[in-house]
Parts: structure tokens; sequence; C-alpha cells
């Protein structure tokens, strides 16, 4: 998640950049100021100042001796020591950062990374040129407009995808299955940062798709509840809450979706290194919806602020979580705006689950572990499936878990008799139904009482969640 501290003014926590700049999963807190370097510091900076005169002076190509670009390179450098979520920004990438939680952008509506130095889609935005176009995730993209990809950087590349409404780009895509890379040629349009989509499902069940937490994710959550319990006769049977693939966004925006299902207590806690980097989000009694059931979908995709929501909720025993282990990012990032315009993303804290569990790099662990219909099984890992993409844990330079995680950890018990009644849930699922996952959690919903008794056990069992 992204914090901004204020004196001015955020697939993934890999440094996953959407073609319309929508942003990484972070968890929003307000920017902070630059505080003053020590005088140990300033030794060291010695060193630096006297490379950077020398390179300027005497490297035989002057062209690349622009003391912006030596130094904007420098401070890369740096943050690359430290861990894949923090980030020097330049004045433009900057700026587009603290925009990328509202607004709409031109562009193709795909989200990239560099995967083992080729670009790569984690996947298309639902609705955009791209999704029309049949981009799917996974796609290598080996050229734009004819030229190569591979010695671009993410930020080159995001600026060759982008564009006006009504221009087109040509990209060659190589895919599993293709014998040789094939031109997609895309007509960019606007694309709009809808943050929530609903429907109501037979029978009255409700569903609410979350894709990012962005700036109006809650007003438009609580709009779409709304809708629902007003389109239905007698109290709400249950919801489907979809987190799948939502990469997080904003902190706030994150706690407060968790709020309208939790009545008191601490929703996450911030650990950091400051004391004003540390904070507790707790919950309100009067932002509380009625008690009804609620399955939330997660997969490997989901990450930091869907994984706060997921954590919360299951820790409560207020929805049952249904998916894939998810990405296992819970590290916080903070904005700094530096004197030039550019920006700083430095990973200031660590969030915890509300029993004080730490799943960074480990993620949250299903209640239901349901993978994607057609999902290949990894061999010899039983419940376990191949991610589509890099989770926390590939990362490199991650941040690992602290304290007692492994004894924290929540682990799912080996339940047959779950399973067998799961197994019979998806059998039911008819090919004309094209999200497996998402049927398998409406029936979860219609036949609650059962599942209950064999996810508890049978004293335990009732008609909504604990």
């Amino acid at each position: 998640m992204i914090r901004f501290k204020e004196s001015s003014r955020l697939r993934y926590g890999f440094l996953v950049i959407l073609v319309f700049l929508m942003g990484v999963s972070l968890g929003l807190v307000k920017s902070r100021g630059v505080g003053a370097v020590t005088d140990g510091i300033y030794e060291n900076l010695k060193v630096f100042t006297d490379v950077l005169s020398i390179i300027q002076k005497d490297y035989v190509d002057v062209e690349k001796t622009d003391s912006q670009a030596l130094v904007y390179g420098a401070i890369n450098g740096m943050l690359a020591t430290l861990d894949p979520h923090s980030s020097f920004m330049p004045p433009d990438v900057f700026k587009e950062a603290q925009l990328d939680t509202k607004g709409k952008f031109e562009g193709l509506g795909i989200e990239i990374e560099m995967r083992d130095g080729v670009l790569t889609v984690v996947a298309p935005i639902e609705g955009t040129p791209a999704w029309n176009a049949g981009i799917k995730p996974g796609d290598k993209i080996l050229k734009i407009d004819g030229e190569p990809t591979k010695k671009m950087s993410l930020l080159e590349t995001v600026h060759k995808l982008r564009g006006p409404k009504g221009t087109r780009v040509t990209i060659a895509i190589m895919r599993e299955g293709f014998d040789k890379p094939r031109d997609f040629t895309i007509e960019r349009g606007v694309i709009p940062i809808r943050s929530v989509r609903s429907e109501i499902l037979d029978g009255g069940y409700g569903y609410i798709r979350i894709r990012q937490f962005s700036e109006r994710t809650d007003r438009e959550f609580r709009q779409a509840l709304r809708k629902w319990e007003k389109s239905i006769q007698g109290p709400p049977k249950g919801l489907i809450l979809d987190l799948r693939d939502n990469p997080g966004g904003l902190l706030d925006q994150a706690v407060k979706v968790a709020d309208h299902f939790i009545e008191s207590g601490v929703i996450v806690s911030i650990r950091g290194r400051h004391p004003s980097s540390r904070s507790t989000y707790g919950a309100h009694a009067k932002r509380t919806e009625k008690n009804y059931p609620v399955v939330v979908l997660v997969s490997d995709g989901s990450a930091s602020g869907s994984e706060i929501v997921a954590g919360a909720l299951q820790d409560y025993h207020k929805a049952v979580i249904v998916g894939t282990r998810t990405f296992g990012k819970a590290t916080v990032q903070t904005l700094y705006p530096l004197r030039d315009g550019s920006g700083l993303r430095l990973t200031t804290g660590r969030y915890f689950t509300p029993n004080g569990r730490d799943i960074q790099a480990e993620g949250i662990e299903p209640d239901v572990f349901l993978p994607p219909f057609g999902a290949k099984e990894r061999a010899g890992e039983k419940g376990e499936t191949k991610p589509q993409h890099f989770l926390e844990k590939d990362l490199e330079g991650h941040l690992e878990p602290i304290g007692e995680r492994k004894e924290k950890a929540a682990k799912r018990r080996e339940n047959p008799e779950l399973e067998e009644f799961i197994d019979r849930l998806k059998a039911e699922v008819k090919e004309t139904e094209t999200d497996g996952q998402k049927s398998v959690a409406l029936r979860i919903l219609r036949n609650w009482g059962t599942f209950q008794t064999y996810l508890h056990g049978s004293e335990e069992a009732s008609g909504s969640p604990s």
C-alpha cells in the first residue's frame, strides 16, 4: 500500500506499471518532507561528488555526462540495494503517480512488467482496447511499432504504448501456442479508472468486484451495496466480494471496505522505524453492514490492499476466503516529493492483520483452496498451482517476514469432507459458465448451512458467519 505524508503531495509490488500508470499495489499514506543529512553522510557524499566530477571532466563520451542523468542513475542504483518496492521517479513519472488512483488516461489499458528482461503483460484491464483486442496475461511484447523492446526500460515502453485517443499502436506478441510472434494493432482509448463493478446474481445474491483501491472505491462500493439491497425482497442472502488480481492501491480505501463487515477492533496495524510510521486502523460500528454470508475470492494476483481486506475478514471470521494463496506484499510505501519535481517511493513500514499475522512474502492462505478452472497443478505439490505471475517471495531483494510469522500464520487443516463437498459443487458447474470460481462461490452461498458444517464442524455451523 502507499501512504502520502502531507508536505505537498500512490503486478504489483514488482514494479508493475500500467500503460496508463495506474500504479503499483502500495498503501497510500501522506508524503513526508526530506530531512537534513548527517555529518557522517556528508563525508561519504564527498566520494560521490569526486566521482561525478571526474566523469564529467574526463569520460570519453561527453554526451553521456549529463549531470542530471548521472545523478538519477546513482539514485536508482542506491535504491536497487533496498527492496523491490522502493524506487525513484523522474518528474513526469512522479506527477502521474499522484494521479494514478483517480481520473482517466489515454492508452491501451494493460498492466505490464519486465520478466527476465522481457516485457510481459500482467493483465489487460477489463473493457479497455487491450482487452477487446484479445491481449492476454503472460503475453510477451517483443516489439512496439516495429522497434524491439529488449533494450527498452519499463518507462520507455509505457511512453510508447500510451498516446492520444484514436491513435494506433502495433505490438508484436509472442504467446504460448504461437509458432511465431503476431502483430496486434490497437486503437488507443480513454481508460477510466473504475474500481468497482457489481451485478445481481440468480436468487438475489450479490456480486461486487473491486479491481483496485482508488480514491472513489469506498463510495462506489457503498453504492453497489445499496443498489443490491434495494433490488431484492427481504434480507440479503449473501455476497461474493471478488478481489482476484486486485494489486492494492490506497490504504484508507481498503480499510473502509473492510470496515463495512467488522463492528469493532483493529483492521490493520502498521509498524515502521519511526513513531510517525506506526499506526492502527480500527473498525466503526456505524459503518457495519447487516450480518449475511460473505465469500471473498482471491488469487495469487491479490496483493497489498486486497490482502488487508481478506486478512481482516478472515481473522474476524466475517467471510470465507476462497481461491489460491495471495501475492504476499505486506509493506507500506511513502511518497516523498523532491525539490526538482521528482519523487521517491520508499518502503517505510510493514502491516499486520488483526491477529498480528505477518504475511510478508507468505500471503494469505484461503479457507477453501479453489484454483482457476483448467489450472494445472504442480507435480508433487498438493494444493498448489503454478502462479500466473511472480509472487512477492520471487522478487529479488524482497523483505522477509519477521517475528512469529510461522507460528501465527493461518494453516488450512486437512478436511476431506469439505474437499469432497467442494468437488461436488465444482461438478455442478456447466461448461457454459465462463467463471468457474465465481460459480462455485455462488453455490457455496446457496448451500451456506451445509458448507459451514463441513468447514467448522456441526457444533459451529450457523446460517451466517461468526
